[in-house]
């Protein structure tokens, strides 16, 4: 698989990589833990480099599973990746059903302890990149970044960047310690941080994009007869997954079968190449439990179009008729209340 740099920042990473979320939070039961290690292994082998976790993706009474999962199934290939993990959230309760609503915690103190946790799960002396996971309004950015400073200097980690970044703490936060890369949601059906996209470029920051399939939907792979276990999968309550979403979505369908046979491609592989052919320094991490999906997702990087055909799509897109895509888990409460 080709590599891309995140940025400016010397980060090389493969072009597409792997969000490992869906493995053990958010797709229904956490997966067999023998199986994700095969397929762990199969993806470096592919060409993956690049693996996403944090230290919420777990179930609530066991956060850290995806965490322990990717550290011991990849300990043979440390010296061939780059693990990106997050600290700064955690989960509000556990009673009823998910999604469950998190709490932001981006305390020094707090970002101390869980990356010394992250480390001893993941196996590893140095932590390749290292995100606050959502902004906590009560810590200035200056601060976070102030933080990632001195774990750079002491070798805790080797990079940084934040998730759900606003333009405003992306600048503050980049002038006290670079940032690396910031992970948002994007996909065709989520493009509002396609207005970061100039910032990011003028300050060498790389954009990692997390649900570039809009949470599997943009696969082709369901219809409004699919269904998802309530409570552990939470596409179950996702606005795209409910049965009306399918007809207010046809033609966002149409234009992806239409431009995957015109590629000889897959709706899957049409999203994230229109994503690719954007930007050098735009990497998506789709996540699976299936080796075809692997593979289909790693091929992407070889599908080519034009600066014309992504303005086209771009044109398209903004005028299309589509159903509302999920945001996110409700952000409860913050670290100043407790």
């Amino acid at each position: 698989m080709p590599c891309r740099e995140l940025g400016k920042s010397g980060l090389k990473v493969s072009a597409i990589g792997l969000g490992c979320m869906g493995m053990s939070h958010a797709y229904g039961a956490p997966a067999d833990k023998k199986e994700m290690a095969e397929l762990l292994s199969r993806a470096v082998d592919m060409g993956y480099t690049f693996f996403d976790t944090a230290e919420v993706y777990g179930t609530p009474g066991h956060p850290h599973d995806n965490e322990e999962l990717l550290g011991k199934a990849l300990a043979p290939y440390r010296d061939r990746i780059v693990i990106a993990t997050k600290f700064g959230i955690r989960f509000s309760g556990t009673a009823g059903p998910g999604p469950y609503p998190l709490i932001t915690d981006s305390r020094p103190g707090t970002i101390r302890q869980s990356v010394e946790s992250s480390l001893k799960r993941l196996g590893v002396e140095r932590i390749g990149l290292y995100y606050q996971h959502r902004m906590d309004d009560s810590v200035p950015p200056e601060e976070v970044a102030g933080v990632m400073q001195e774990l750079i200097r002491e070798g805790k980690i080797a990079h940084w960047g934040i998730s759900e970044a606003t333009e405003e703490a992306i600048r503050r936060a980049h002038v006290t310690c670079p940032v690396t890369a910031i992970q948002n949601r994007y996909s065709m059906m989520a493009r509002y941080h396609e207005s970061l996209l100039p910032v990011l470029e003028e300050l060498g920051i790389g954009f990692v994009a997390f649900s570039p399939l809009a949470n599997g939907l943009l696969s082709g792979r369901y219809n409004l007869n699919s269904t998802f276990e309530p409570g552990t999968d939470y596409r179950s309550s996702m606005p795209q997954f409910r049965p009306e979403s399918f007809d207010a979505n046809k033609d966002l369908f149409l234009l992806l079968r239409n431009l995957a046979e015109e590629k000889q491609a897959t709706p899957a592989q049409i999203s994230l190449a229109w994503m690719l052919c954007k930007k050098p320094w735009i990497v998506p991490i789709p996540g699976t439990r299936k080796f075809s999906r692997l593979k289909e997702n790693a091929e992407a990087a070889h599908v080519i179009l034009s600066a014309d055909e992504v303005r086209q799509i771009d044109a398209a897109l903004s005028f299309m008729n589509m159903s509302d895509v999920f945001g996110g888990s409700p952000i409860t409460e913050k670290s100043s209340t407790h």
